[in-house]
């Protein structure tokens, strides 16, 4: 028998095209026999990364490919039948140089060469071929497709220009055997191709499925991409059950007239050997005029950042704070790094683009806030840095940024210039198939009555996190479905099998990846709608140790930003960065829970967690914003009893006391967990912040490991026992961590989101007219959240005025003592056509009648058919003293206010 290696397969990552899952894969190639594997998915190198991993983790044999698209003219052709119908040739890397290549090819045919399929040409072939092994595809490669239409003198020449191309040993002719008369014919055709000119076969199985059986899932999911259905499918569901992954006895069978194809599969295989290098970090250098050294640079900031933040004689903690964040910084490689975050940070600040006082652990990093990355003291908060970054980490830390959802985009804008846009790409996400969106799908997929499977699909469990599987066992009422009706033990077990691959590509909402060199060098890169981004997703950038950001965009500081432009206007002085931080009638306010509008303390049971606790600092809103979630949340009538009563303050061991004294006996905070192993058990904070994640992430085999170094200790710390600790208290602590760890806050983050919280609040207990007008304007275009904050303003006794002509502008306004409602509310109007009536106003002062109005505005886009058809239809309805205008003109409320969302405009 001769040896075989699948050098044609398609994982779920062709997407909605192929249902070979990457971990089943490898089990499925073990079960068959072989030694090792290629991935050829359509036009992307999504999954390259986790298919390597998984190989080698299986003591596989990977081997990286795709399967191209050729464009028949050149990727640049877009204008014809013929454009839509690209040529399919496979391409595989020998060696790294090769895997570079493919990356250029993969990239350039996405960015450049999309029309229907990203295509590549042969100019990219030209360009990018060394390092390449390529079989010529399918039957609808260029030399397959020729030789169907009895073109055997053209494949001739396709066939030997390729192997030119390519090189001797470099190209192949691919064989198939499918079973189908196609099949059969072409393998004619190819055996007479390959005796004419000397190119060798490859023998293969266009594998899309792992089991024969698995073909009616295959199926389901062309059914699925096409929005056709299993009785009426699209043309490209595959003819038969034979596409799937073969063992090597069956490829023998299928192929023993052609056993030099089947032996040229291994030796390919054995040929082409790609590694990727994870944990290296590979930032780009900062680079600004007149800083010839960065270290000595970022240095001086740091300096420079500590007396303007505590004085000219700064205490001596801060002082050795800062040279030993310094030192670790440096010794560990990220001064570029914390630059690179600094500049445009930097950039944001200066340009009037509100930032974040912090988010998550980077808040801990008084290095970081010495230079302004940060604004939460992490001294004064007790923030903790090697949460963030210590000598042991073993992934990059992450600065995660938050930034006014109007002026983000224009942040990224500036790092793309600063560092080259092709050096700056936004990443990839994918949107998979949760229990219920599985469900819908496989329903519709089978044609089953829309009213059973959204039965079904109500009767899942609303949890992000649960599978089909566990909501059978949680829900009696899909489990009585399951049991008694037939069509919905199919439609769930069909869903079963789909659910979690993923469903389509999108852009991530916040990540943005920036690379010393061209990212296309390092990483496939794709067009999604404007976008260029990685085709791997941020986890495996991380572990490629490319620098990630994450942009994110926060309504809350837009709106706490236009509300200070509106206070402005009637206290030119007013800033909120000198807004006092221990402001009694704030702290009134949110003790009767009157929070809603406040950042983060909007729901109803936060709401009563603020009455029952009375808070009265900033600290008190970091621990309810960090105590009211899963988990934590069970220590909240532990919390506020211990908090107002000290006698029922309880700590398992005195070693706890002075972690857990600020939250009463109980554990808030991630860092207290890291500091809980460092004092009981000696552990260092590397390998305590090592627990905490194996916590996080429910790493139970890593844990029960952990357990026993935590109370007995090893070579490196000596365990809680030898502390004084015993087992028994040491079992228990280990527990209570074990169920907080993987639901809590980090400190960091919850101080820094308690800051924003704050100047929410104060926002409306001092300035509720400015900060209700910025609230609504920020949900203007969604008018079920609008409503609850015009009602909650009514409430407050600040009256929402209709829309005025002469008094609105887009969003709302203070207006005396009520708020003017903004004409972007009003359905109808265009940003556009609102923006020339304000700024007609503005320049020729106020409308004087409803003539004037349509007059002036004549120039505007359809104003006749917007307002004064409106007019003469609706003026013979309105009494005489409705159509005057009093104190200006009111027809334009007037004309529209049977379309606003308010029963009093």
């Amino acid at each position: 028998m001769e040896p075989f290696v699948h050098l044609h397969v398609h994982t779920e990552y062709s997407l909605l095209d192929g249902a070979c899952r990457i971990d089943r894969l490898m089990e499925r190639v073990k079960e068959n026999g072989q030694t090792a594997v290629a991935m050829t998915d359509h036009g992307v190198m999504y999954g390259a990364v986790q298919f390597y991993q998984a190989a080698v983790a299986a003591g596989l044999h990977p081997v990286i490919g795709c399967e191209i698209y050729v464009a028949p003219r050149t990727r640049f052709d877009k204008d014809s039948p013929t454009d839509r119908s690209p040529y399919h040739l496979i391409l595989l890397c020998e060696n790294q140089l090769g895997y570079q290549n493919l990356l250029q090819i993969v990239s350039k045919a996405s960015i450049e060469g999309f029309y229907a399929k990203p295509r590549a040409d042969w100019d990219l072939l030209t360009q990018y071929h060394e390092g390449l092994i390529a079989l010529s595809g399918c039957m609808s490669g260029e030399v397959a497709r020729k030789l169907r239409n009895g073109e055997f003198e053209a494949a001739k020449q396709t066939a030997e220009r390729y192997a030119e191309l390519f090189g001797k040993e470099h190209y192949y002719l691919e064989i198939q055997n499918h079973g189908t008369q196609e099949d059969l014919r072409l393998l004619d055709g190819l055996r007479k191709l390959a005796k004419a000119t000397g190119i060798p076969l490859a023998a293969t199985n266009d594998a899309h499925y792992l089991r024969k059986s698995d073909a009616a899932l295959q199926k389901l999911l062309v059914c699925i991409q096409t929005g056709t259905t299993m009785q009426a499918p699209s043309s490209m569901v595959m003819p038969n059950d034979e596409f799937y992954l073969k063992s090597t006895e069956e490829m023998n069978a299928l192929f023993a007239e052609f056993p030099e194809a089947l032996r040229n599969t291994a030796e390919i295989a054995a040929r082409c050997n790609v590694t990727f290098e994870f944990g290296k970090i590979k930032l780009p250098q900062y680079r600004a005029e007149g800083v010839t050294d960065t270290t000595v640079y970022f240095r001086q900031l740091c300096e420079e950042g500590l007396h303007r933040r505590y004085g000219e004689q700064p205490s001596e903690e801060a002082v050795a704070r800062m040279n030993y964040e310094y030192d670790v910084i440096t010794r560990m490689g990220y001064v570029d790094y914390y630059l690179i975050v600094w500049d445009f940070v930097h950039y944001a600040k200066s340009h009037d683009i509100p930032v974040g006082p912090g988010r998550g652990s980077g808040a801990g990093s008084l290095c970081a806030y010495c230079i302004g990355i940060t604004d939460i003291d992490p001294l004064k908060n007790g923030l903790l840095f090697e949460r963030f970054l210590n000598p042991e980490r073993v992934s990059m830390p992450d600065f995660d940024i938050d930034f006014c959802i109007e002026g983000r985009q224009r942040v990224i804008d500036y790092v793309t210039r600063r560092y080259g846009a092709d050096h700056v790409a936004q990443i990839i996400a994918f949107d998979t198939l949760k229990a219920r969106a599985a469900v819908r799908d496989t329903g519709r997929a089978m044609d089953l009555p829309y009213a059973l499977c959204d039965q079904v699909a109500k009767a899942i469990p609303q949890d992000f996190t649960i599978t089909l599987e566990r909501a059978v066992r949680e829900s009696p009422e899909l489990k009585q479905m399951y049991e008694e009706k037939p069509q919905v033990r199919q439609l769930l077990d069909m869903a079963m099998k789909l659910e979690g691959m993923p469903r389509h590509a999108s852009t991530h909402a916040a990540g943005v990846v920036i690379s010393a060199v061209p990212v296309a060098e390092q990483v496939p890169l794709q067009r999604n709608d404007d976008a260029v981004v990685t085709q791997y997703t941020m986890n495996i950038l991380e572990q490629l140790g490319l620098l990630k950001m994450d942009f994110l965009g926060l309504r809350n500081l837009t709106v706490i930003r236009a509300a200070e432009c509106l206070i402005q206007q009637r206290k030119p002085d007013f800033r909120m960065t000198n807004i006092p931080e221990d402001d009694e009638a704030v702290f009134r306010m949110l003790a009767k829970g009157d929070s809603i509008g406040v950042f983060q303390m909007e729901s109803d049971g936060l709401r009563r967690v603020l009455v029952q606790m009375q808070p009265t600092s900033i600290s008190d809103l970091t621990a309810v914003i960090s105590l009211y979630r899963p988990g934590p949340m069970d220590s909240i009538p532990q919390y506020l009893a211990a908090r107002s009563d000290p006698a029922k303050v309880h700590y398992d061991h005195p070693l706890l006391e002075p972690i857990l004294r600020e939250t009463f006996g109980c554990i808030v905070y991630q860092e207290q967990v890291m500091e809980i192993c460092r004092a009981l058990a000696g552990y260092s904070y590397g390998r305590a912040d090592l627990v905490r994640r194996a916590m996080a992430k429910k790493k139970h085999k890593v844990m029960e490991q952990e357990r026993e170094i935590f109370i007995h200790g090893n070579e490196t710390c000596c365990g809680a026992v030898a502390n004084g600790v015993p087992e028994e208290t040491a079992n228990a602590i280990f527990d209570r961590m074990a169920a907080f760890a993987s639901y809590a806050f980090n400190k960091s983050h919850a101080a820094a989101y308690a800051r924003v919280a704050y100047e929410t609040a104060y926002l409306k207990c001092r300035y509720p007219a400015e900060y209700f007008s910025a609230l609504m304007t920020s949900v203007i275009s969604y008018t079920p959240k609008l409503l609850e904050y015009i009602a909650l303003s009514e409430a407050h006794g600040i009256a929402v005025l209709k829309p005025d002509i002469n008094s609105s502008d887009a969003g709302f306004t203070v207006s005396g003592e009520g708020i003017r409602f903004g004409l972007a509310a009003v359905r109808g109007l265009g940003a556009n056509v609102i923006r020339s009536y304000v700024k007609e106003r503005t320049e020729h002062g106020r409308y004087r009648s409803f003539q004037d109005f349509c007059e002036r505005n004549a120039g505007t886009p359809n104003i006749r058919s917007r307002f004064c058809c409106k007019w003469k239809r609706r003026s013979r309805d309105c009494s005489s003293r409705d159509i005057r205008f009093r104190a200006g003109v009111r027809t334009v409320s007037f004309c529209v206010c049977r379309r606003l969302p308010m029963s009093s405009a």
